[in-house]
C-alpha cells in the first residue's frame, strides 16, 4: 500500500546520510570530543559491570554457542566473537543495570549502543585492512549521537505513550549511524543503512516491570546496526525514506505525534553541524531510571538539609510530570532488578534508609527487604498541574513533600537532576562514578589504566592496543 501523502520532511534520511558520511574528526568541536570521550568511559564502566550479571551472562552463552570467529571483543568477559555478536552482547551489558547515558528528549541511552558498536568494527576494519585510530572511532560515535538523538527527538514521547522503549527503537538508528561511520560508507549507502535500521528497529515498554528483555533492547539495536551498515556496504537496500515515508515510515508507524522539524533542526550545511546534540547528554549518579532521579536528589536533599532520618518520616507525597508518573509511580512488586529500577517507590525507599540508589541497593536480596516495602508503604505519588504545564523540557522535575512524625512538613521543586545537561556532573565526578561502577569487579589498577587510555583516545594510533584491557575477564561481585 502506498500513500498520497507528502513526506513528513522531504529527503530527510538523505540529509542525515549525507551528514554522517561526511563528518570527520577535523569538523567536530572541542567540547563534543570532550563529552564523547566521557560518555565512552561511561558506557565502559556499564559494559564492564554489565558483564558481571546473569542476564549479560546468558546473551553472552548464547553468542558461544554460534561459534563465530573470533575477531571483536566481548568487554569484562575474556573472550571473543564477531562484531555483531559483540554489539548484541556489550549492547546488553551497556544498559544492563541502568546506569548508562541518556539523552532526555530523543530517551536515548546512546552510550550503550553506540560504544560496543565502534569499538566491535574498529577490531574488525584493524584486522581487515590494519590500524583504526581513536579518533576515527569517536567520530563514529559522534556521528551514531547526532543521528540516532534527532531521530528520538522527532519521534516525541509519542513513541513512548505508544508503548515502544526508545532504546530498542530509536537506538536501532545511533547504532546504524556509528557503524556506517565507522566503516566509511558513501552517503547513498549510509542512508540504505539508516533504511534498514528502522525496519529493525524494537522493543516494548512493558519490559520494564521485571524482565531481562529491557537490557536486551539495547543489544539488538547495536547489532541491527551493525548488520544495517554490515549490508549496506555490500549493496543490499534500505528503505530510502525510511524516516519520512507518510506510509510505513519509522515516525509515521511509531509516532502519533512526530515532530519531523526535530530531525534536522540545527544540523548545519555541508555535513558541519549548528546544534551538536551530544551536548545534551547527561549522567546517571543513581542506577535507576532517569525519570526517578530528580525526585530521589529531591528527597536526599530535604533529608540532608533538615536532618530527618527514615524513622522521622511519617509520608512522603511526589508530585512528577504526566510521563514519570505513567512510565514509573506503579504499584511496587518485587518483580526483579528491572523492577525496582524502574520504580519511584523503591528507588525513594533506599534513598530514605540508606541515602544512596546504586548497585549495591538493587541486589536481589534487597528486594523485598521488609524495611524497604515498610517504607514504601508511606510513599505516594500524584501528577503534578504545574510540572504539567511546563511541557515537554521539564518530564523529569518532581515536587517532594516530607511530612515527619512530629508534624513538620518539608518541600522541595526539583527541575533538573543532578547530572542532567542543566545541572551537570562535572568531569571529575564522571570518573569518580567510573571507579565506583567498576571497583566491585576490577583491580584499582586496571580501572586507572583503563581512564588513562580514553583521557588520551584521540591519540591512540591503533585502538587494538587498549582492547585486551578493556576484554579482561571481571570478576563478579561478592
Amino acid at each position: 500500500m502506498s500513500s498520497d501523502k507528502p513526506p513528513l520532511l522531504a529527503e530527510a534520511t538523505r540529509d542525515l546520510a549525507r551528514f554522517g558520511a561526511a563528518l570527520r574528526y577535523d569538523d567536530i568541536p572541542a567540547d563534543v570530543i570532550a563529552r564523547i570521550k566521557l560518555s565512552l568511559l561511561d558506557s565502559l564502566g556499564c559494559c564492564l559491570f554489565g558483564a558481571t550479571l546473569p542476564w549479560t551472562q546468558k546473551v553472552a552463552a548464547l553468542a558461544d554457542l554460534e561459534g563465530a570467529k573470533p575477531v571483536a571483543t566481548l568487554l569484562g568477559l575474556g573472550r571473543k566473537t564477531s562484531a555483531s555478536l559483540a554489539a548484541l552482547v556489550n549492547g546488553t551489558s551497556g544498559h544492563a543495570f541502568e546506569l548508562d547515558d541518556i539523552h532526555k528528549e530523543s530517551i536515548i541511552h546512546a552510550g550503550s549502543i553506540a560504544t560496543p558498536v565502534a569499538l566491535g568494527l574498529a577490531e574488525l576494519n584493524a584486522q581487515k585492512y590494519g590500524k583504526v585510530s581513536g579518533r576515527d572511532v569517536l567520530t563514529a560515535m559522534v556521528a551514531g549521537y547526532e543521528i540516532g538523538h534527532r531521530v528520538g527527538n522527532a519521534a516525541t514521547m509519542s513513541l513512548f505513550f505508544r508503548g515502544f522503549h526508545p532504546q530498542g527503537t530509536s537506538g536501532a538508528f545511533v547504532a546504524a549511524a556509528t557503524a556506517a561511520r565507522l566503516l566509511n560508507l558513501d552517503a547513498t549507502q549510509f542512508q540504505h543503512a539508516l533504511g534498514m535500521a528502522g525496519s529493525q528497529a524494537g522493543g516494548l515498554m512493558a519490559a520494564q516491570e521485571g524482565a531481562m528483555v529491557k537490557r536486551f533492547h539495547s543489544g539488538r539495536a547495536a547489532q541491527s546496526g551493525v548488520y544495517a551498515a554490515q549490508l549496506a556496504s555490500q549493496g543490499f537496500t534500505g528503505i530510502l525514506d525510511a524516516l519520512e515515508a507518510p506510509y510505513g515510515g519509522y515516525l509515521s508507524t511509531y509516532s502519533d505525534k512526530p515532530n519531523p522539524s526535530r530531525l534536522t533542526d540545527g544540523l548545519g550545511n555541508e555535513g558541519l553541524g549548528k546544534t551538536w546534540e551530544t551536548l545534551n547528554v547527561g549522567y546517571k549518579p543513581h542506577a535507576s531510571v532517569t525519570s526517578i532521579h530528580s525526585a530521589l536528589d529531591a528527597l536526599s536533599e530535604l533529608m540532608k538539609e533538615h536532618g530527618v532520618k527514615a524513622a522521622d518520616i511519617a509520608k512522603v507525597d511526589t508530585g512528577l510530570s504526566p510521563m514519570t508518573h505513567v512510565h514509573c509511580a506503579w504499584e511496587y512488586k518485587a518483580q526483579g532488578v528491572t523492577a525496582a529500577q524502574m520504580n519511584l517507590y523503591y528507588g525513594m525507599a533506599v534513598i530514605a534508609l540508606d541515602g544512596a540508589a546504586f548497585t549495591e541497593q538493587f541486589r536481589e536480596t534487597r528486594l523485598a527487604d521488609p524495611q524497604i516495602l515498610d517504607f514504601i508503604s508511606r510513599i505516594t505519588a500524584h501528577v503534578d498541574p504545574e510540572i504539567e504545564k511546563m511541557g515537554a523540557p521539564f518530564r523529569h522535575a518532581s515536587r517532594v513533600k516530607i511530612t515527619a512524625r512530629n508534624g513538620q512538613v518539608f518541600e522541595k521543586l526539583s527541575l533538573h537532576r543532578h547530572g542532567s545537561p542543566e545541572n551537570p556532573l562535572s568531569p571529575e565526578e564522571v570518573v569518580h562514578k567510573f571507579r565506583n561502577v567498576v571497583a566491585p569487579c576490577m583491580d584499582k589498577s586496571a580501572a586507572e589504566a583503563i581512564i588513562a587510555a580514553v583521557n588520551g583516545f584521540e591519540t591512540l594510533t591503533d585502538i587494538s592496543s587498549v582492547m585486551p584491557l578493556l576484554g579482561a575477564a571481571v570478576r563478579t561481585p561478592k
